[in-house]
């Protein structure tokens, strides 16, 4: 099925640990390897030193905090702990051994943009090394129309995806890579559970369609999701079955021509199929299948 740059699954609980810091601002601290970087905000606590307010700091664009009494520090880059042993240091000459703690009160800084057919699309901030999974799961996992194939778009400075056909774009810019949706959720192929780096682009298009219309319960749209093709009856059955009007033996497949735009008719006799006296016959993308109704049938009610 083609795939359409118009940019799972796994409704786990997002495994981060948060330590809630005593009473005061709202602040959290992610685990330990969260890494600093320009437009996050942090909260300074410092055991008896009232001249470092507990108001949030924010990491400006160079990647760094000004403290009083700390001054200028540049802490893009350092984890939590390297920016409380980095403050500390500053302090020995006003405190004996300082007690510096430092929450994070705004994520901010490793973006990740989670885009098309899931629960939940927008930015998700990386706390962390995070898994394909774990970043399609903190975006509510995949929407009902969903299809089957997860776009990965990852800036060139960032490096290549480490994954089978990846391939950088026309412009050289970003790296792009597909995933099948339906491997990674029944975990086919581990190595496609890759790791995500700030800055990347997870897309999943919405499904193609195949259409029912006319004499039956429920006419409509039925996504492929993770097939290619649909076949009539199995289409049938997602409608409903067919009405008491139906005329089985005139269904028509109304397929669209790539060249033109029109569409052929391909007369199919259901009864047939229903009786076992003709194959099933699949559905492509974007068909529509027409079950018209019997005048007789109709007449006689």
């Amino acid at each position: 099925m083609p795939v359409k740059f118009s940019l799972l699954l796994l409704c786990a609980v997002l495994p981060v640990l948060y330590a809630q810091p005593p009473a005061g601002p709202l602040a959290l601290k992610p685990v330990a390897t969260y890494i600093l970087g320009p437009d996050d905000q942090v909260v300074i606590r410092v055991l008896d030193l009232e001249e470092v307010p507990e108001t949030p700091f924010r990491v400006d664009m160079a990647g760094n905090i000004n403290v009083p009494l700390v001054g200028r520090l540049h802490v893009a880059g350092l984890t939590l702990d390297q920016t409380e042993a980095a403050i500390s240091k500053r302090l020995e000459s006003l405190l004996q051994d300082p007690e510096v703690t430092v929450f994070v009160a705004g994520l901010r800084s490793h973006p990740v943009s989670v885009i098309g057919a899931v629960k939940v699309p927008g930015v998700q901030q990386l706390t962390g090394r995070k898994s394909l999974t774990e970043i399609l799961s903190m975006a509510g996992g995949a929407s009902p129309d969903a299809g089957n194939t997860i776009m990965i778009t990852r800036r060139q400075e960032s490096g290549p995806i480490p994954l089978p056909g990846a391939a950088l774009d026309p412009t050289g810019q970003f790296y792009v890579a597909q995933v099948n949706l339906k491997s990674l959720t029944d975990a086919r192929n581990p190595q496609e559970n890759i790791a995500i780096v700030e800055d990347d682009v997870i897309s999943l298009p919405k499904g193609e369609l195949v259409y029912v219309v006319g004499a039956v319960p429920r006419a409509g749209g039925f996504v492929l999701n993770e097939r290619e093709t649909i076949t009539i009856l199995q289409v049938i059955s997602l409608a409903g079955g067919l009405d008491r009007f139906a005329n089985a033996r005139n269904v028509k497949i109304l397929r669209p021509k790539a060249a033109t735009g029109d569409r052929q008719e391909i007369l199919v006799d259901l009864n047939a199929m229903l009786a076992g006296k003709s194959s099933d016959v699949p559905l492509l993308a974007n068909d529509i299948l027409f079950v018209p109704t019997s005048g007789k049938k109709a007449a006689t009610v």
